[in-house]
């Protein structure tokens, strides 16, 4: 397991610039979760999207954001390196009774 902190706005309203999450590697991807990827025509860029269906051995992969398309509608599949687990900052906000 490990963290990972969430840059840009093309996973709103999910989650946010600024949230850190808790991933853990790529075995077993279920359709519809939310994952670290690579492109392979972008490999220096990890990226934070929703995998929508595997292609072969690689997943396409979009944000949750339809005004922003820096994912595989511009890039094609992506290799997913890691499933988000949860997201621990920020805490969500406590009700007061």
């Amino acid at each position: 397991m490990r963290a990972v902190l969430v840059r840009g706005p093309s996973m709103l309203p999910t989650l946010r610039d600024g949230d850190c999450l808790l991933v853990r590697g790529s075995r077993g991807v279920p359709a519809g979760s939310v994952v670290v990827a690579r492109f392979r025509a972008r490999p220096d860029l990890l990226v934070v999207k929703r995998a929508v269906r595997p292609v072969g051995d690689l997943w396409w992969v979009e944000g949750d954001n339809p005004a922003v398309t820096d994912d595989s509608r511009r890039y094609g599949p992506a290799e997913v390196v890691a499933v988000v687990l949860l997201r621990y900052w920020p805490l969500p906000p406590r009700r007061v009774s």
